[in-house]
């Protein structure tokens, strides 16, 4: 599965790593593997990525960097897809909102996750004790404000960046 991400400064990673911490029965993402989705785009080999990426760039030119806002701790109970609770970092954004509804219209919207259903989100970790999701969801943190200068094209079946592109686009 490909996706289109914001890239994240080392700030949120850091901030999703520490609070990771506090949910030791639950899985973190990975170090250099959390990511902002704007939209998933789908799967396919080489060639279907080639097309899906000329796609998205496509629909993303014109595109200005634009603010993003960390502002604290939310969870999601139950997953659409994968181990609950998902505990993560709540973002909010209206550019990026409007790039993902911009998105939609390129690319079919992943029911339950995309569309209406879109909750900006960096997951922090899934599974584990719903308790301490709980605990963790009712923490305050410090904001975390960056401007999204760069979009990441994402590979999750290798868990890495297969290509990116620099905004303005």
């Amino acid at each position: 599965m490909y996706s289109l991400n914001v890239a994240l400064p080392s700030s949120v990673t850091s901030l999703a790593g520490r609070l990771a911490r506090d949910l030791p029965r639950a899985r973190p993402r990975p170090r250099g593997e959390h990511t902002l989705v704007v939209k998933r785009l789908g799967g396919g080999d080489h060639a279907a990525y080639a097309r899906l990426e000329a796609r998205a760039r496509e629909a993303v030119r014109g595109t200005a960097p634009f603010e993003v806002r960390v502002t604290g701790v939310d969870w999601f109970e139950t997953a659409v897809t994968g181990p609950s609770p998902v505990v993560y970092l709540a973002v909010e954004s209206p550019a990026l909102r409007a790039l993902h509804e911009r998105l939609c219209e390129a690319f079919d919207a992943v029911d339950g996750m995309e569309g209406d259903g879109y909750v900006p989100h960096v997951t922090i970790a899934r599974g584990g004790d719903p308790a301490a999701a709980r605990r963790l969801v009712e923490r305050d943190i410090e904001p975390v404000e960056w401007a999204a200068e760069e979009l990441v094209f994402f590979d999750a079946d290798r868990g890495q960046p297969a290509s990116r592109v620099s905004l303005p686009a």
